[in-house]
């Protein structure tokens, strides 16, 4: 299914494009945060610095999320945020897990061939197969985020128990 320009981002449609090219696949992902880098060791060094905080707006900005939702993800208080907002930076843990949830977006839209609002809509939803759990939820850890990258591997393989 073709991505509709109104329904994804420049993001979004940069990262798809990188995809279907045959582009640094395992990394593609960090576009999704505006990252320019796909190598792991340089990707390492920005993450224990810590994302800028226009990172944390455009994943907030490519997966249509709230203030609420993208707090409750990245796991920063309301109060937290809006000191990193003053100073332009997230702390390396609030990197990394951001960097996560971008990982599974980008698995997300993936599976779902470029098509936006269905990556949106399954990450989330409740999905059976989790528990009746919301993948963006459980995906606060990192072992429920491996729970919903062990999903969509068995979703792309078409094993959907």
């Amino acid at each position: 299914m073709p991505i509709e320009p109104e329904q994804a981002t420049k993001d979004i449609l940069e990262f798809c494009a990188l995809l279907r090219g045959g582009g640094p696949r395992p990394y593609a992902y960090v576009i999704l945060l505006g990252l320019k880098t796909f190598d792991p060791v340089k990707l390492l060094k920005v993450v224990e610095h810590g994302l800028a905080f226009s990172a944390l707006e455009r994943f907030q900005r490519n997966l249509a999320l709230s203030t609420a939702q993208i707090t409750a993800l990245v796991q920063i208080p309301q109060r937290t945020l809006t000191r990193r907002r003053q100073r332009g930076r997230l702390a390396p843990d609030e990197s990394d897990r951001l960097l996560r949830a971008s990982r599974l977006f980008g698995k997300a839209l993936d599976l779902f061939e470029g098509d936006t609002p269905a990556a949106r809509r399954w990450l989330l939803s409740p999905q059976p197969s989790l528990g009746g759990h919301v993948p963006l939820d459980i995906a606060k850890t990192e072992v429920g985020a491996r729970e919903v990258e062990t999903l969509i591997d068995r979703l792309e393989h078409g094993v959907y128990s």
